[in-house]
């Protein structure tokens, strides 16, 4: 399972929007809602978040066992 809750707790400590983000990076309302519901995403979605908020992959997600 792949949580996302490092990507929205850096939003928060950034003072950035979801939808902020979703505009800055280019992403659709689909995408941000798969991102919300801790849904894949292709590896393009999380380059595009990444060089946005200039970050690495560890520090927006993580993969947690169930």
């Amino acid at each position: 399972m792949i949580s996302y809750k490092k990507l929205w707790k850096l939003l928060i400590d950034k003072d950035i929007k979801k939808s902020e983000l979703a505009q800055m990076a280019g992403l659709s309302s689909f995408t941000l809602n798969k991102l919300n519901h801790g849904e894949n995403v292709n590896t393009d979605t999380l380059v595009k978040i990444c060089k946005v908020l200039n970050c690495d992959f560890g520090d927006i997600m993580e993969i947690i066992d169930t």
